[in-house]
């Protein structure tokens, strides 16, 4: 039973993408129960609030290789002290950090991965983005650095970084958006020096068509891609070249249609770039 418990445990976080596992509150039967069965059987317990490893509801796995334990565990990362999630088949996987467009199941960024061969791994959430916050979670950096999602533990195939569209919209200043994304990649680099990095831009109609800040956005990404060496894949025209603003679901995210004919674009553009598996 605890070993059904702790699979439960699993299968939570990694349905969250890089979220965190929901626990029963402290102090019910259930999360008593919980505790005495995982602490019997080895499996991740409820660290409280003076454990080390975290607050209360967060399941840390310890003294376990980590390479060994199911999907979804969380475990410290002793070179930063961070939790990160285990993730299946990591070295065939692409950690996917982006806003709505990303989000869904079905999302482009994530169909263009998997048409060049990757499972995705997504942290990030619908509102955020290099600068911008929707109030609970923080930017893309600084939800990084105080946990809001975790990073996969060990190498990735590839990661991606997609953006751009709520900075444009909650008017974050070049500086600012420059400022945050050198950050993110320095950060990135420092914990995955083996992985292969790129950047999709900012999804918009074409410059002359009204593509406005969005558009704007997307090239200063990509300027700053390029001063990088990073891989870029600009989509600040998207709407206007291929003719799909005739399928946003509303004045930024496309139907379903939408996405999957923008996920085969992202999937030709990734080849072209060698980015596939």
């Amino acid at each position: 039973m605890s070993r059904l418990v702790a699979s439960g445990i699993a299968a939570g976080v990694l349905l969250c993408g890089c979220g965190q596992p929901t626990a029963p509150p402290a102090g019910s039967p259930a999360s008593a129960t919980q505790a005495a069965g995982a602490a019997a059987a080895g499996a991740p317990a409820a660290a409280g609030p003076g454990a080390a490893g975290g607050a209360a509801g967060r399941y840390i796995e310890r003294g376990a290789d980590p390479e060994s334990l199911p999907a979804g565990s969380v475990v410290r990362n002793p070179a930063n002290g961070r939790d990160e999630v285990v993730v299946p088949d990591i070295r065939h996987t692409a950690l996917l950090i982006g806003d709505s467009q990303s989000e869904p199941a079905d999302g482009w960024p994530r169909l263009g991965l998997a048409a060049v061969g990757y499972k995705v791994h997504f942290c990030g959430l619908g509102g955020t983005g290099f600068v911008a916050s929707n109030g609970k979670t923080g930017n893309y950096i600084d939800a990084l650095q105080r946990g809001d999602w975790k990073l996969p533990y060990g190498t990735p195939a590839l990661i991606v970084i997609q953006g751009g569209g709520n900075d444009a919209a909650q008017g974050a200043s070049d500086a600012q958006i420059v400022a945050n994304a050198e950050r993110l990649i320095s950060a990135l680099r420092e914990r995955y020096p083996a992985t292969r990095l790129a950047m999709i831009g900012t999804l918009a109609r074409g410059a002359n068509y009204g593509g406005g800040r969005r558009t704007q956005v997307d090239a200063l990404l990509g300027n700053l891609a390029a001063r990088n060496g990073i891989p870029f894949v600009g989509v600040g025209d998207w709407l206007t070249k291929y003719n799909l603003a005739r399928n946003l679901a509303d004045a930024v995210h496309m139907n379903t249609a939408g996405r999957k004919t923008l996920g085969g674009l992202l999937g030709d553009n990734l080849r072209k770039l060698n980015l596939q598996l």
